[in-house]
């Protein structure tokens, strides 16, 4: 990964915000997970698929996407109920994840 790119994965979130967003937002996705994915390029997470997640994980998605929007999301909702959110990204969105989001 060059400088550039990087630069170009950054939070638009000030320390304060996101560390007020890991407390309460991020953590409720947290507690609400059910399993993990490792992809080559970010995660897929597995949610129970009631009205309550969809609503957690879309208000976390239309946040993110404002924040991180080198970020690429996909949600899917299968016919048992389950709730999957995949969140990849170019090459150093996977760590970033990580280091940042933990979740």
């Amino acid at each position: 990964m060059n400088l550039n790119q990087t630069a170009a994965l950054s939070c638009k979130l000030t320390t304060p915000e996101l560390q007020r967003r890991k407390k309460t937002v991020i953590l409720n996705l947290k507690q609400h997970l059910l399993e993990k994915l490792e992809l080559a390029n970010g995660y897929s997470y597995r949610f129970a698929g009631s009205d309550l997640m969809i609503d957690l994980v879309i208000d976390f998605v239309k946040t993110e996407r404002l924040c991180c929007d080198f970020f690429h999301f996909n949600m899917a909702i299968s016919n048992d109920d389950a709730l999957w959110l995949t969140i990849t990204g170019p090459e150093g969105a996977k760590n970033f994840i990580d280091t940042e989001l933990e979740l």
